[in-house]
C-alpha cells in the first residue's frame, strides 16, 4: 500500500505518528529540524509534540508567519463563550524550522486565510479586540471569535461579542 501512496503522491510521511480522521487527507508535509513533520490537511495543521503529533484546527491558528526557513505558529485556546461567540486567548508562538519546506508555508497561509470570512478590530479603553468570523473545518457555517488583547476587560468583550453574534446570526425560518 505504501508504494501506491508514493505513486499517487500522498504527502503523508511513512513514520507520521498521528491518526487522521476518516476522510482527512494530507495535502502537504515538511520535515521539522529536530524531529517530526508538519502535515497540512483540510482539517488543520498537524504539529510534532513529545507524545507524537496533534492537529490544530485552522480556525484556531491566529497567526502563521514564514521567514528565514522558520514557520512561526500562534495557536489560540477557546477560553469561554459569549452567546454564540467564542472567546479566544493566544498561546505563545511556536517556531518550526523547516529545512525542506516545500509548499507547506504557502498551504498554511492559504488555509488560515481561507478560514476567515470577515474580521474587525475594535479599540476599547483598555486595549483592542479582534472579532473574526471563521469557517470551522469539516463543518458548515461560521463561528464568531473574539480575541482580546491582554488586559482587556473580558466582561466588556463578552457583551460586545454576544451582541455581535446575535446580529450576525442567520434569520430563523
Amino acid at each position: 500500500m505504501r508504494w501506491l501512496r508514493r505513486l499517487i503522491g500522498d504527502p503523508l510521511p511513512e513514520d507520521f505518528p498521528g491518526r487522521l480522521a476518516e476522510g482527512e487527507n494530507a495535502v502537504g508535509s515538511a520535515p521539522v529540524r529536530g524531529g517530526g513533520h508538519l502535515v497540512v490537511t483540510e482539517l488543520g495543521l498537524w504539529v510534532p509534540v513529545p507524545e507524537g503529533a496533534r492537529r490544530i484546527g485552522w480556525h484556531l491558528i491566529s497567526k502563521a508567519i514564514w521567514g528565514d526557513g522558520v514557520l512561526t505558529v500562534t495557536e489560540a485556546d477557546e477560553t469561554g463563550t459569549a452567546g454564540a461567540a467564542v472567546v479566544l486567548r493566544d498561546r505563545e508562538p511556536v517556531r518550526f524550522e523547516l529545512p525542506r519546506p516545500g509548499k507547506v508555508p504557502w498551504l498554511v497561509r492559504q488555509r488560515v486565510d481561507g478560514s476567515i470570512r470577515a474580521r474587525h478590530r475594535a479599540e476599547l479603553t483598555s486595549g483592542g479586540v479582534w472579532f473574526v468570523q471563521r469557517k470551522l473545518p469539516g463543518r458548515d457555517g461560521v463561528v464568531l471569535q473574539a480575541r482580546p488583547d491582554p488586559g482587556v476587560d473580558l466582561e466588556i468583550v463578552a457583551a460586545i461579542a454576544r451582541e455581535a453574534a446575535e446580529k450576525l446570526a442567520p434569520p430563523q425560518a
